[in-house]
């Protein structure tokens, strides 16, 4: 029992090591959404920080109405990707931990 204890404790802080260090890495992963067919793109860190706002010249002259709602579609594809990027490295950490169908670690 005391060896099943300790092993588990030893899985537990390797754990602690990788998530640290899948929290520098999610820092540095780039993701991109985009709407309007590719004419506003928003690239964003995993973190959720955004790097760049792209917006397609021939916007420039248009509705400020639609060029707003086309920023703000393209910054919600950015989230979602950066999610989805997040959970893809999350699941190689956690492979192996006997955890429950749809258990969600704490992340940020």
């Amino acid at each position: 029992m005391k060896n099943q204890i300790a092993g588990l404790m030893q899985q537990a802080q390797k754990m602690q090591e990788n998530m640290k260090r899948l929290q520098e890495e999610l820092e540095t992963i780039e993701v991109e959404g985009q709407s309007g067919a590719g004419l506003v793109r928003v690239t964003m860190t995993c973190k959720y920080r955004t790097r760049r706002v792209q917006i397609d010249p021939s916007l420039l002259g248009e509705d400020r109405d639609m060029l707003e709602d086309l920023l703000v579609a393209a910054s919600n594809d950015a989230v979602r990707r950066a999610e989805a990027a997040a959970q893809e490295k999350m699941a190689s950490i956690t492979a192996g931990l006997p955890l429950p169908p749809g258990f969600k670690l704490p992340m940020f």
